[in-house]
């Protein structure tokens, strides 16, 4: 699906917004884009450099909030914008996002994100009730013990936000871009709750509920 929605990537500049460990930035390189990483993470940006320097790969990688990305990479624009995958819920403010996007696309250029569907957090762990709100502003905290001893409790905290699909798109729309296609998909690359149907083609789907919960969609707007 990506990759259709990308088009040629071919000699291409792209930059890779919240690319984690870089493996699907490295990808991309590997099929002739000039490529840029950018995560939130310098373990994982670390991790990257170092996949990228053992795979001979000219990808390029750097550590920053995508809020900073237009002054850390002092201007640079570029073809094409991709993000995908567990994205846009790590990010407070989706009109900052798209104007980020905007600013860092030439004239022309492309963004495509492919993202789980938002109604997919709605519900509990076996899909049975609806737990949570479709799209609010107030963050989710969550927050898990990850070491404990008779005088000590360390707790990591989440903070992760579900914006519905008209704050995805009014995201992009409110800064110029225009959408070029859209689309809703009852599949997922990834096995994510643990109990999923595996399909033919190796996609996941939710098991029991017939492609009545749409898992993915994908958005390409243009500049």
């Amino acid at each position: 699906m990506d990759l259709s929605l990308l088009g040629d990537i071919r000699g291409k500049s792209i930059l890779h917004l919240q690319c984690h460990f870089g493996m699907d930035t490295l990808s991309l390189a590997k099929m002739g884009a000039d490529i840029v990483g950018v995560d939130f993470s310098e373990e994982a940006i670390q991790t990257a450099k170092s996949l990228n320097e053992e795979l001979g790969l000219n990808a390029q990688f750097c550590c920053c909030n995508i809020y900073d990305a237009p002054t850390v990479l002092q201007g640079q624009q570029f073809d094409i914008v991709y993000t995908s995958y567990g994205v846009v819920n790590w990010l407070p403010d989706l009109i900052q996002w798209g104007q980020v996007i905007s600013q860092m696309l030439k004239d022309g250029g492309k963004f495509v994100i492919v993202e789980f569907h938002p109604i997919l957090w709605m519900f509990n762990e076996d899909f049975s009730q609806v737990r949570y709100a479709y799209s609010r502003k107030e963050p989710y905290v969550v927050e898990e013990a990850t070491y404990t001893d008779s005088e000590n409790d360390n707790r990591q905290k989440t903070v992760t936000w579900n914006h519905g699909l008209a704050v995805v798109l009014n995201g992009l729309l409110c800064n110029g871009l225009q959408i070029k296609s859209f689309g809703e998909y009852d599949y997922s690359p990834f096995n994510l709750f643990g109990n999923m149907t595996v399909e033919k083609n190796g996609t996941f789907k939710i098991a029991g509920k017939n492609g009545e919960i749409p898992m993915l969609f994908s958005v390409a707007v243009v500049k």
